[in-house]
């Protein structure tokens, strides 16, 4: 055999073992497990045709002898093996199911090998299936011991085709020398391949791994600051509209009690408005809209200074606080002071801030027992600010927070929403002194945010 010809067998039998999945993945790695899997597809083209080659030269090239029915049988062993050994392989690695062919990797080599010595002794024309062998015996064996196994392979081929042909040439053994020391460069430079596309196709499984937790991270994440959200909106609107439902209640009763049928009416009236409002707020909620007190401003109730809806509904806000705050039997005087050259705000913006003065006048009404509220929205160049002050018996800024009987997010909730805005909530009181709640907003960054 000559060095040309060992050549072109290395070229065509190059192996490739089985990449799971073959789906091409980022990086290159699916073109390289394609490039991998034909070469495998050559292996095995190249030893069947290989071995082909030598049944057909022996069949003719000699009479049809004993050793010629005895190459047949081994020939048709040989097949059967092989090919046992590949779909056996080829299986488990696409399925994952069945015996793990691995432990028996050895054994059918061995067996292989073996059967081909066995041809090789009958006959020279199998000498060509070494090259195949080559590459099988430095994929599945070590490397040290994969190089032993292919020398001995080399001596094996020059030392039959001395013992068929009765005569020792140089070619018959550089031939497959040469062949032999291409086999082990070319199949050193597939295992550093092969280990190069397992390390890409392991960092793909990482990403798709790391891609995946934080993917549940940020959904859980993104369902925290939801239920967050959605605590807010219903202390903002359900709680508020409800407890002052009950604060009307109560005066009602007092009404009925005193003989004031009259009284008791115009506070049935207010106890009928404030939940029609309260409902329109939960509405409103539930498709995710702003209050409706920010809708349908007429041009009446908004003074020449005011550019937005939200002056005038602080405005009614305040009335309607100080009515129902009367009805209940806590007189509160409530008034709202606009400083400043107003601008159009977003809708965020004019959310937030009517929802902190809500918050804000719900807690004075409920809690401090005060005489008078004034709310407070100013422009003051770079930011607006909404500040509601009280008279009332005022607390220490420390207990703010939730509290056992479900009450005390209110607080907590809007500093979390004016925070998402890039602004900032501050309390100041202390027991007997009253109270202030501070809103302030960026106007630059609520440009932006429109």
């Amino acid at each position: 055999m000559t060095p040309a010809a060992g050549a072109i067998a290395t070229l065509v039998c190059m192996p490739a073992p089985h990449t799971p999945g073959g789906t091409p993945t980022p990086g290159g790695h699916g073109d390289r497990s394609l490039v991998l899997g034909a070469m495998r597809v050559g292996l095995h083209v190249g030893f069947a045709a290989l071995l082909a080659f030598g049944v057909a030269l022996t069949v003719w090239g000699t009479p049809w002898t004993a050793t010629t029915w005895a190459v047949l049988g081994m020939s048709g062993v040989l097949a059967a093996v092989y090919l046992a050994g590949t779909l056996a392989e080829k299986h488990h690695a696409a399925t994952g199911r069945g015996p793990d062919p691995a432990p028996y990797a050895h054994w059918w080599l061995t067996t292989v090998t073996l059967l081909w010595a066995g041809l090789v002794l009958a006959s020279g024309a199998f000498a060509w299936l070494a090259f195949p062998l080559f590459f099988l015996h430095l994929h599945l064996l070590r490397p040290r011991h994969a190089v032993a196994a292919v020398a001995l392979l080399t001596l094996t081929v020059a030392a039959s085709q001395w013992w068929h042909s009765g005569r020792l040439e140089p070619a018959m053994v550089v031939g497959p020398a040469v062949g032999a020391v291409f086999a082990v460069l070319m199949g050193t430079a597939y295992r550093v391949l092969y280990e190069d596309g397992e390390i890409q196709r392991r960092a793909v499984e990482e990403l798709h791994s790391t891609r995946t937790e934080l993917a549940r991270s940020q959904h859980e994440a993104g369902a925290l600051a939801e239920r967050a959200r959605l605590a807010g909106e219903i202390h903002d609107t359900v709680a508020q509209g409800l407890s002052s439902i009950v604060l009307l209640s109560r005066g009602t009763a007092r009404a009925l009690e005193a003989g004031d049928p009259e009284g008791a009416v115009e506070r049935l009236r207010l106890v009928e408005s404030s939940a029609s409002d309260n409902l329109a707020e939960v509405r409103r909620f539930v498709r995710g809209l702003s209050s409706p007190l920010l809708d349908h401003v007429e041009p009446t109730q908004a003074g020449p200074e005011t550019t937005g809806p939200l002056a005038p509904s602080l405005r009614r806000l305040c009335a309607s606080t100080e009515q129902r705050s009367a009805a209940s039997g806590r007189p509160l005087q409530c008034r709202f002071v606009l400083e400043g050259n107003p601008v159009p705000l977003p809708a965020a913006y004019e959310a937030t801030l009517l929802r902190a003065a809500q918050a804000s006048l719900a807690n004075v009404a409920a809690h401090s027992q005060a005489r008078s509220a004034v709310v407070s929205l100013a422009f003051l160049g770079e930011d607006v600010t909404l500040d509601v002050y009280d008279d009332g018996i005022g607390f220490a800024p420390a207990r703010i927070g939730p509290r056992a009987d479900g009450t005390g997010y209110g607080l907590p909730s809007l500093r979390e929403r004016v925070a998402g805005l890039d602004g900032s909530l501050e309390v100041e009181s202390a027991p007997g002194e009253g109270a202030v709640v501070a809103v302030r907003l960026p106007l630059a960054g609520g440009k932006e945010k429109a």
